[in-house]
């Protein structure tokens, strides 16, 4: 009986996989295996992508995950539609909630006046277009728990500690107030001073030559006098060394406690954020500080959940025209 050319099982995937690696072509695999040659294309170019290599056992759970699906998928039905998630996700490196918040929001912007839920998105990604898994967030194949670290004394002097944040602050009823952080670069030569404004989530980037105090404290003037007269009210840190100058702000101050980064999750989110642009392990002395305010434009211009899908930018600009 001869073999079925149109369907693969995982002996084929894995022969694919073993003669890719050897440098041969989809038609040559295609010959070699008995199987139509658009079929063996297109399982490759379906399964690899510019951040990783084909690989038969990623192939076969996928296989058998669209094959467990019977009914048609939105995003693979409307052509209009998919493009636009591809395009934001690939281009705008929007994520999923982001592309649907944006569609149900903004009428105007819906292709055939369709819009799509984050967690369709999701699943097209996971099980139709698997080389879009580098674009989503976390940029993983399977998500990872975050392991628990030991408390150490704080070493910051006259620190207030967060429980003594007022209520203003921690229910984000007032704009102004920031979290900061650092980002460290390849070997700790140069990093990146972070600050987030908690309520319409606006990002600063900075270069930090080293992670000094003087630095840290450099990088935060800059923030303040970049923005509008009075709009910067207080600054929320973790208990970094680097942090040891923030008296000389003029500002309140308010500081994590150790090991707790959930307590400024706002910068810890944008720090991920910005990993998508300078991974970890990039030498950010490479990085031009062109490519810094590129970054900076593209992460305010990004629709926000919690601005009803409104832009950080297009928040601050309100501000600006109250003020």
């Amino acid at each position: 009986m001869a073999k079925n050319q149109k369907y693969l099982i995982y002996a084929d995937r894995l022969q694919i996989e073993r003669w890719l690696n050897q440098g041969l072509k989809s038609p040559t695999i295609a010959k070699k295996i008995g199987k139509d040659r658009t079929v063996v294309w297109r399982e490759i170019t379906r399964n690899s992508g510019e951040y990783f290599d084909y690989c038969a056992d990623h192939a076969e759970h996928f296989a058998k995950r669209r094959a467990s699906k019977t009914n048609v998928r939105k995003l693979v039905k409307h052509q209009a539609l998919r493009d636009y998630v591809v395009r934001q996700l690939i281009k705008e490196d929007w994520s999923p909630e982001q592309i649907a918040g944006r569609l149900r929001e903004f009428p105007a912007e819906r292709p055939d006046g369709l819009t799509v839920n984050h967690e369709t998105i999701y699943q097209f990604v996971y099980e139709v277009e698997p080389w879009l898994c580098h674009k989503l967030p976390q940029q993983r194949w399977v998500r990872r728990e975050h392991n628990s670290r030991k408390e150490r004394k704080p070493v910051i002097p006259n620190r207030t500690p967060i429980a003594e944040r007022p209520e203003v602050i921690n229910e984000r009823a007032e704009v102004g107030h920031f979290e900061s952080d650092s980002i460290v670069g390849k070997r700790h030569k140069q990093g990146l001073s972070v600050q987030y404004e908690r309520v319409i989530q606006y990002i600063k980037l900075h270069r930090i030559l080293n992670f000094s105090a003087t630095e840290t404290l450099e990088a935060i003037q800059a923030t303040v006098a970049s923005l509008p007269d009075s709009f910067v009210k207080s600054f929320t840190f973790d208990n970094g060394t680097e942090n040891v100058a923030h008296e000389q702000i003029g500002l309140p101050t308010y500081f994590c406690e150790p090991y707790s980064p959930w307590q400024k999750g706002g910068v810890e989110n944008a720090n991920k954020l910005i990993r998508r642009y300078v991974p970890k392990g990039t030498d950010i002395r490479k990085v031009t500080d062109l490519r810094l305010r590129e970054i900076e434009q593209k992460l305010n211009n990004r629709p926000r959940k919690k601005l009803n899908y409104r832009k950080p930018q297009e928040k601050l600009n309100e501000y600006k025209m109250l003020h």
